[in-house]
């Protein structure tokens, strides 16, 4: 991202999987690797500078050490993100929060401020968590 420009779509997409990675101080191998496949082959992510994407996660760690930081990433994704791509957003979130196996603590509770914030429905949202928790399970 340049340093005057604002956060595309895209941009917020990553911000928020790394948000969720970040959220229980640990980003963990899977975490990385299950975002770096999301933003390499997924269609979303088509055409995306992947330049921006160093400076996407300072500004996320950057606001993970304010205050108010986290409802400020919030209303930065909000302002960037079109609602029809929220859901894409949470699942790309659930993903990464799924990549190592399991989702508690923290990961559990961003995904839960994810889901508010956004203003998911709680079916909808049920189903997602539902399709990542069934792509990550291990025999």
């Amino acid at each position: 991202m340049l340093e005057d420009a604002p956060m595309t779509a895209q941009d917020a997409l990553a911000a928020l999987m790394i948000a969720v990675s970040a959220s229980d101080e640990n980003i963990r191998t899977a975490e990385l690797v299950k975002m770096s496949n999301a933003i390499n082959n997924l269609p979303v992510f088509d055409g995306y500078d992947a330049e921006r994407l160093p400076r996407t996660s300072k500004m996320v760690f950057d606001l993970f050490e304010q205050e108010d930081g986290l409802e400020a990433l919030f209303g930065l994704i909000r302002d960037a993100l079109p609602e029809h791509l929220y859901e894409t957003a949470y699942a790309l979130s659930c993903d990464v929060a799924a990549a190592d196996g399991r989702i508690v603590g923290p990961e559990a509770r961003m995904l839960e401020e994810i889901r508010e914030e956004l203003e998911l429905d709680r079916l909808h949202a049920a189903a997602i968590e539902r399709g990542a928790r069934a792509r990550h399970m291990t025999l």
